[in-house]
């Protein structure tokens, strides 16, 4: 039966807290797109289809033909950052497109001024911050939810999502004041430091019934509060961390090597990259909630507790180093130690040159307009079918994560097949395949 979602009618304003490289990438790629002049590759929602049906009805249209997205030239783009740089400005600076590229759009780039930022400096302690807001941590959730309100008034949006696309935090974990609305609310008033700059955003954007996606590993809307407060006012909320390069590349790689029972002995894993992601992650603290965030997909895929012959021991280890040269382009090496029959060695060796914003910017666009579909279905509370795009994937409280990106495909093309009332595929086939088999 299909599910009742609303039309896509009007202008979506996707508001950005960090308009640093992913953001102004991803941004500035919308804006290249809408001219005619990039395709937007890698992006699900634009470029992805999705089979219908049985094998036999050959229905296999463009996601976005099939289920009511947000036309690209119906959004609009805003944001805070902790610099002043328009989006223009901060696209130069980070070096990810081409200058031609980046003043073909100049002027759609240009508009797009950050407000003050809501920041913590403890949080990301190697960042020097000059375009914040001054306040107690309540006062900057309530103006967080005035230029919230005040930017869908002045661009004349119907809707609006939030994509947290700013820096790593601090690693730290959940205490009491995370674990209702009432005491997260107290906190706030408490001015309690606690809270972090990224959970003000979040809850101001839950409290408005906006929808909020997480694009950093840290703990932001995987709170009891923020789940709490999702419920009440029938919002959407996923999270966390954008799934690019090695882990990426691990959620690949690694499922096939399960399916095929191979065991692994190590997973050696090493990065560089000179961004302000980068910077960020040169601090222990704020590397401590990347690394937690990194190490959990391996275990969640080969689960060595059930498989303790083929990974019971196995070491992973994985390191992020600050190289300036190589800016946003990351490079990856991973060394695998893996067996095979009767115990025989073998190896597998990887080395990605990626561009992390130009992985990350697609995951952006297409979280904003699920999450924006998501809304107009009724859809509230955690989006596990958006797991496909995050490196650790929020669930309910209770539930193993699912990493194995291609079962993730398969959740998210079920869900966008219940909501337009289409029949869930299994790849099972046996309803239609004897049919053919006994006519030939």
């Amino acid at each position: 039966m299909k599910t009742n979602v609303r039309p896509a009618e009007g202008k979506l304003g996707i508001l950005i807290p960090g308009l640093g490289a992913v953001a102004t990438t991803m941004i500035a790629g919308v804006e290249a797109v809408k001219k005619g002049i990039s395709q937007p590759i890698g992006s699900l929602t634009q470029m992805g289809n999705i089979r219908l049906g049985k094998r036999t009805e050959n229905r296999f249209p463009k996601v976005k033909d099939f289920v009511p997205l947000a036309d690209l030239n119906d959004i609009v783009f805003g944001g805070w950052d902790v610099y002043s740089d328009n989006v223009y400005e901060a696209a130069m600076k980070a070096k990810v497109l081409e200058p031609g590229l980046l003043n073909a759009v100049k002027a759609e780039l240009e508009v797009v001024v950050p407000m003050k930022a809501a920041f913590d400096h403890n949080y990301a302690k190697n960042l020097t911050a000059t375009n914040i807001k001054e306040g107690t941590r309540y006062e900057l959730a309530q103006a967080v939810m005035n230029d919230i309100l005040s930017f869908k008034e002045e661009h004349g949006c119907d809707r609006i999502v939030l994509i947290w696309c700013g820096s790593t935090e601090i690693y730290y974990e959940a205490t009491e004041i995370h674990q209702t609305l009432e005491k997260f609310e107290q906190a706030l008033v408490d001015d309690d430091k606690r809270i972090s700059p990224s959970m003000i955003y979040a809850y101001s954007a839950l409290k408005l019934g906006i929808p909020f996606a997480n694009g950093a590993p840290n703990l932001t809307v995987d709170i009891p509060a923020m789940i709490e407060l999702a419920k009440l006012t029938e919002t959407p909320i996923a999270g966390k961390d954008f799934k690019t390069g090695q882990t990426l590349m691990k959620t690949i790689l690694a499922p096939g090597l399960a399916a095929r029972s191979l065991g692994v002995r190590g997973w050696f894993s090493t990065n560089i990259l000179g961004n302000r992601d980068g910077l960020v992650l040169d601090d222990p603290d704020n590397f401590k909630t990347k690394e937690v965030s990194k190490l959990g997909v391996l275990e969640d895929i080969l689960r060595p507790e059930a498989n303790p012959e083929l990974y019971g021991d196995l070491y992973h280890k994985i390191r992020i180093d600050y190289y300036p040269p190589h800016g946003d382009n990351k490079e990856s090496w991973d060394n695998i130690d893996i067996f095979g029959w009767l115990g025989y060695k073998m190896q597998i060796k990887i080395n990605f040159l990626c561009r992390d914003s130009i992985l990350a910017a697609p995951i952006a666009l297409d979280l904003a307009l699920f999450s924006d579909l998501a809304k107009r279905a009724g859809m509230s509370g955690i989006q596990e079918w958006l797991s496909f795009y995050l490196k650790s994937p929020q669930t309910a409280p209770g539930l193993h994560p699912e990493n194995d990106i291609f079962k993730q495909l398969i959740k998210l093309q079920n869900t966008l097949r219940h909501l337009m009332g289409e029949d869930l595929i299994t790849h099972l086939g046996l309803d239609y395949y004897q049919e053919l088999v006994d006519v030939l």
